[in-house]
């Protein structure tokens, strides 16, 4: 764990880390954007991940998802099975990003 993160304070994280959640995000948005369709990344960017709220419990970063994440996501045509594998990639990604921002480990699974 990073000497600088203290988890006491991720409880206040946009006032105490924003910068460092911001730079997660983007890095995440970045390696989805060059990778999978830019058009369903960008909508799941500005209608799901939006309203999302990373929290740090038990040693790991977990991203949580507004209620009805498919239902947000309008004027992209994308079957269901694809969104889903592509929203659950993305928010490991971000996850994986809070985590290397951060200096935190994963816990061993």
């Amino acid at each position: 764990m990073s000497a600088d993160f203290d988890p006491e304070k991720f409880e206040d994280k946009y006032a105490n880390y924003f910068t460092e959640l911001q730079r997660a995000y983007k890095n995440a948005f970045n390696h989805m954007n060059e990778r999978y369709d830019s058009e369903l990344i960008h909508g799941i960017d500005q209608t799901v991940l939006n309203e999302s709220e990373p929290f740090y419990e038990d040693g790991e970063f977990v991203v949580e998802l507004p209620e009805n994440p498919r239902e947000r996501l309008q004027g992209v045509l994308v079957d269901d099975e694809k969104f889903e594998e592509t929203l659950d990639i993305y928010v490991e990604r971000i996850e994986d990003e809070l985590h290397r921002v951060f200096g935190v480990d994963r816990p061993d699974e």
